[in-house]
């Protein structure tokens, strides 16, 4: 029975291998995120019967406990299904403004996208944003309007908004709902219509764009590859056109979601190799992967991992650095995005700097961390990357505070600036406006969506947008704008090194740089927060904000109290007043010689400020 069973598994992988190139399409979900996404792939994978119904859950696509607890997908995941005579490759996407890198790849791979919209908020910024990324890749666009079972739900308003934006007729848009089913065939039937069939040559060599890789300790790398021309099969010889390294590969299969082995892939196809190697570096996302000895062209890539906030990461215990390094290394197999390296400091001991996407990025490894791995972590203050241009015409880039040089050491200093692109409903205009007072901006435009919703395009500094910026959008607006952000350039900017005196003693994990227009609202801030956070000490602990040996600000946590006089009843106030004066010396001498132990949860407080 084992016997025919491993027939049987042969017979089905050689019937799904054995398909005309003009039978499969592929495509993509792109939305805002909580628009339905994974609940319409969900949809998706019952139809056609991807997964028995016995097996299914809700976010089946969404494979990290994370991604289920946050309802947020974070991880693209690719799985192939079957429609009548046709294959669908499916690329699964994020919708977060953190994780458009992600989006980016997944487009890269396929020829056409469908775009999902919640008729109930309508178009958002980061619909937008991923439109634009999948009208540069010349995609088709197949436009769906979500949610129409919702009371309050507003579909003609939906509909006519996209029908503006994409230029094209209402009856055009697709009107589902992906929770209750209505529809979803007419989406796939849309996809099959719609979407052009790939146009690779399966007899011209090999060539095929890794778009996403993950680690297997018995397969190493397992590339995810769009094949665009040739075929391959297992123990066929491949080379990485950009890093140079060749590879046998040990297996080749289609996601069905799971990994699943096939006897060849071909042009057209999303699939995956195992390639055999031992580190990601050596088969990187972007690269094309071709024959030995092919002379072979490299596929357009898409745009490179440029991660925008930094932080560094220490363990709260020394002894765990080496656990902490193990552990960045295994998440970095499986998120690429992830970047780090080694640093140290005088009060932390050994860390490392690490590269993100965003601040939701940061606090998913964060979390990560934590729960896989049981570290306990001190994490500096997030900042961006600064330009640097010193005395001989060097221009270097800078993550860290610690790294700015000495102002006379230094001819320029440059900061980044985004692109920002706001969508909010027209009553909170003025509200949205008076925010982005509050930050240096430069205004770019404003276009009318609908009578009821607005589009407002600015550019500021990335540092004031990155951090808490979009919590306080979100709190002005009842939570109905949303908000979307591309790096720029980097323009000239007066910064100078904020660093935080704890009991007179430097602590690097709050330094930052700041521009010198907003240096004492920042310290002044920043004093405050940590007056709130920082546990009482036995003796009167001074916090104190310098620029260059210059105090900025000041706050003063008081001392812990003891009533060293409460056991005394009757008798002269001599003796109360000698027990106080003893206690007086007491904390004088402990000013003197003690030293403030600040918990790891003061520097979680302080980053999520």
């Amino acid at each position: 029975m084992e016997r025919l069973g491993f027939l049987r598994s042969d017979l089905v992988n050689s019937l799904f291998m054995s398909i005309n190139q003009q039978n499969i399409r592929n495509f993509c979900i792109i939305s805002h995120i909580d628009h339905g996404k994974s609940t319409l792939a969900d949809r998706f994978l019952e139809i056609t019967g991807t997964i028995e119904q016995r097996e299914m859950r809700k976010q089946f696509l969404d494979t990290m406990d994370l991604e289920r607890e946050k309802g947020i997908t974070i991880k693209l995941q690719p799985v192939r299904m079957k429609y009548n005579e046709y294959v669908l490759n499916l690329i699964d996407t994020p919708g977060h403004v953190d994780f458009t890198y992600e989006v980016s790849r997944s487009l890269a791979a396929v020829e056409g996208a469908i775009l999902l919209v919640d008729a109930s908020q309508g178009i958002q910024a980061q619909t937008l944003a991923n439109l634009h990324l999948a009208q540069e890749q010349n995609l088709i666009i197949i436009p769906v309007i979500n949610k129409i079972d919702l009371s309050h739900a507003q579909v003609e308003e939906s509909v006519k908004e996209l029908s503006q934006l994409l230029k094209i007729d209402e009856k055009d848009i697709l009107r589902i709902s992906a929770k209750q089913g209505t529809n979803i065939e007419q989406v796939l039937k849309a996809v099959i219509e719609k979407i052009p069939a790939p146009k690779g040559n399966i007899k011209d060599p090999l060539r095929a764009l890794i778009f996403d890789s993950i680690y297997d300790s018995y397969k190493g790398v397992v590339a995810f590859i769009r094949v665009v021309d040739g075929q391959v099969k297992a123990w066929d010889r491949i080379k990485m056109k950009a890093s140079g390294k060749q590879a046998d590969i040990i297996e080749v299969g289609v996601f069905r979601p799971q990994l699943s082995k096939t006897d060849m892939i071909q042009a057209g196809e999303v699939a995956y190799i195992a390639t055999g190697l031992k580190e990601l570096d050596q088969c990187r996302v972007g690269d094309t992967i071709i024959s030995i000895n092919a002379k072979t062209e490299s596929l357009p890539g898409y745009k490179e991992i440029r991660p925008v906030v930094f932080a560094s990461f220490y363990p709260a215990e020394t002894d765990n650095h080496d656990l902490l390094k193990d552990s960045l290394a295994k998440l970095r197999l499986s998120d690429a995005a992830l970047q780090y390296e080694p640093e140290s400091c005088e009060g932390l001991g050994r860390g490392f700097r690490c590269g993100f996407l965003g601040m939701l990025h940061l606090e998913i490894i964060l979390e990560r961390l934590k729960r896989e791995y049981n570290l306990n972590l001190v994490v500096t203050s997030p900042s961006v990357s600064y330009q640097i241009i010193d005395k001989k015409e060097n221009s270097f880039i800078i993550s860290s505070p610690e790294d700015l040089p000495e102002p006379n050491q230094i001819t320029e200093t440059k900061e980044p600036w985004a692109d920002l692109e706001i969508i909010a409903p027209n009553r909170y205009l003025g509200q949205v406006m008076k925010l982005l007072e509050g930050i240096r901006n430069e205004y770019k435009d404003t276009q009318y969506l609908s009578p009821e919703r607005v589009l407002i395009k600015y550019q500021a500094p990335l540092n004031e947008i990155i951090i808490d910026f979009y919590d306080k959008l979100k709190n002005t607006t009842a939570g109905y704008a949303s908000m979307s952000y591309e790096v720029a350039d980097y323009r000239s900017a007066d910064l100078v090194k904020l660093d935080i005196l704890i009991a007179g003693e430097k602590t690097e994990a709050f330094s930052r740089i700041v521009h010198k227009q907003r240096l004492e609202k920042e310290a002044r801030a920043l004093v405050k927060r940590l007056k709130e956070v920082i546990p009482k000490q036995l003796f009167n602990v001074a916090l104190q904000a310098v620029v260059g040996g210059k105090v900025i600000a000041r706050e003063t946590i008081s001392a812990m109290r003891k009533d060293v006089t409460g056991y005394l009843y009757g008798g002269d106030y001599t003796r109360k007043k000698k027990l106080l004066e003893k206690q007086k010396k007491g904390k004088k001498k402990m000013k003197a010689i003690g030293k403030v132990n600040i918990p790891q949860e003061v520097f979680l407080k302080v980053l999520r400020k």
